[in-house]
């Protein structure tokens, strides 16, 4: 029973959810700007699971998938289905209620914001390459080195981007990008790229054989460890330092946003060796979490 529950909150994407609002509330509360609706929040939980279980909804029974996942998406395809249509619905309404709501706010955005509204939504769509061949034939899931960075582009903007988008459409509020803004976009953004990054090392032998150029397909396994992931480590640790420094934040405070860094390093150097599905489900990804919560009790001291 208990594997089954798990299977259904890791496969299912329910997770990825819940890590979604996690980020946007950590992103928040570090801005010290107001909380957006909870129409917002019930969407920004279900469309992340429409949208990661989209490429699985061709899953097809076999006895001799190697893929854990793509079989338990072939066994519940028909509940599968039924939820992405309930779900999808759902999201549905929830936008057409918040654009009702909000129809001349939107109309009156600054074109910055449309900008980046219609980018974010446009790597989204490309990233299954969802535009009609005739316009131009681009998926993003096979640009290899560059996938990474896509995605943790996306999940920066809907952590420090989007939440600032709504709150000028339902409330009239505007913040201001500051210096430590910024910090926390990029910090965001580099942090959940290095988390995509070590995610494409379970498809590492598909990749390869596929010749989709990931870092581990270009350059092996060890080198995407030492020369990219602890790198990219280290220098978000030495920004986060360097900034605290200027910001002058409390010890606490810093040591606890470290954390998530040191513990992403230590799972870093332990992709030696190949994992099984839920190692990269529930620990790589939990990583995420661990970063929202620390950033989440960090505030406590201010």
């Amino acid at each position: 029973m208990g594997l089954k529950i798990i299977k259904f909150i890791f496969f299912g994407n329910y997770f990825i959810g819940l890590l979604a609002v996690a980020l946007t509330i950590e992103s928040t509360l570090q801005l010290k700007v107001p909380f957006n609706s909870l129409t917002y929040y019930i969407l920004l939980f279900f469309a992340p699971i429409v949208y990661y279980t989209y490429a699985y909804m061709g899953a097809k029974s076999s006895i001799n998938t190697q893929n854990p996942r793509t079989a338990w998406y072939a066994e519940h395809r028909n509940f599968i289905r039924l939820s992405q249509l309930l779900l999808s619905l759902v999201c549905g309404g929830l936008i057409a209620y918040m654009v009702i709501s909000n129809f001349q706010a939107i109309l009156h955005l600054p074109l910055e914001y449309w900008i980046i509204v219609g980018l974010v939504i446009g790597m989204a769509v490309l990233y299954y390459g969802l535009v009609p061949v005739f316009f131009f034939n681009l998926n993003l899931r096979n640009t290899g080195w560059l996938k990474p960075f896509i995605i943790g582009f996306v999940w920066a903007a809907t952590a420090n981007l989007l939440p600032l988008i709504l709150l000028k459409i339902q409330s009239d509020t505007d913040v201001a990008k500051t210096t430590f803004w910024y910090f926390l976009f990029v910090k965001n953004w580099m942090f959940c790229t290095v988390n995509a990054i070590m995610f494409d090392m379970k498809d590492y032998a598909i990749d390869s054989n596929s010749q989709l150029k990931t870092f581990v397909v270009r350059i092996g396994l060890k080198k995407t460890i030492f020369y990219v992931l602890i790198p990219l480590l280290i220098t978000g640790i030495l920004s986060l330092l360097v900034f605290a420094g200027i910001e002058k934040f409390p010890l606490p405070r810093v040591l606890i946003n470290l954390i998530p860094f040191v513990l992403t390093a230590i799972v870093a150097y332990s992709m030696n060796s190949r994992k099984k599905i839920f190692y990269y489900l529930i620990v790589i990804d939990g990583l995420i979490m661990v970063k929202a919560i620390c950033g989440i009790i960090a505030m406590q001291f201010i």
